[in-house]
């Protein structure tokens, strides 16, 4: 199997580190990741200025790019810069989760969605951002809920949260608001956005922010696609 192993945190990342060495044992591996940290930079891409490109020292055996440009530059590298084409696109693990409407900032989730505009399947992992360890030991776990549910057969895209002492994996949907933002004037002409969570506590465990909360481990499909089919559907008929 051949993988291609990104984020959004940063060829630095820790949570890059720990799920480029685990899809080792799947397969061969290459990393492309952002020089610096690059979190909720969404879907965006650089056309305008020139991108540096860097091959860095990793791990062994394992072929790794340091891109000065935004996650999914650097996805768009490793498959059209590097003229390669994979098995699987492995994002994070992600120093934090992307849960309900957050994947739509997420640059995690949207190296997924990139993945699929390359003809390729593609899991986005997050985890509690306090603690990696979680995530580390459940890799196994996880691949093997995909493995042995034929996942792949069903969607090729996937967004995967790890919650800190999880007790199982829930199927689910995406949920609703769990962080926003306001912008606070630090002075004349100049703010600073400070999150804060809006997470109202739940216990529909279909929900990926409900069953995250709760302590499960939740597996969401994804869809690269922007336009409404059920509407289309409709309005056709």
């Amino acid at each position: 199997m051949k993988i291609l192993v990104c984020n959004d945190d940063g060829i630095q990342s820790e949570g890059l580190k720990i799920l480029a060495n685990w899809a080792r044992k799947l397969g061969e591996v290459t990393v492309c990741a952002p020089s610096v940290q690059q979190s909720a930079k969404s879907h965006a891409i650089n056309i305008h200025d020139p991108i540096q490109v860097r091959k860095v020292t990793f791990a062994d055996g394992i072929e790794a790019y340091s891109v000065n440009s935004t996650p999914v530059d650097a996805v768009r590298f490793g498959t059209l810069g590097l003229n390669a084409h994979y098995d699987v696109i492995l994002s994070g693990v992600n120093k934090g989760f992307n849960v309900g409407e957050d994947i739509l900032y997420s640059g995690t989730v949207a190296n997924v969605y990139e993945a699929a505009l390359r003809h390729c399947r593609g899991i986005a992992f997050s985890t509690d951002p306090t603690d990696f360890s979680e995530a580390e030991t459940k890799l196994d776990e996880i691949w093997q809920y995909f493995v042995q549910r034929d996942l792949f057969a069903h969607a090729d895209l996937f967004n995967v949260n790890v919650p800190l002492g999880s007790h199982g994996i829930k199927w689910t949907k995406q949920g609703g608001a769990y962080f926003t933002d306001e912008f606070v004037k630090i002075e004349d002409d100049l703010y600073s956005q400070e999150g804060y969570s809006v997470y109202q506590y739940g216990t529909d465990l279909s929900l990926d922010t409900d069953a995250v909360m709760n302590g499960y481990i939740s597996v969401t499909p994804l869809s690269a696609r922007r336009d409404n089919f059920a509407v289309w559907k409709k309005l056709k008929r």
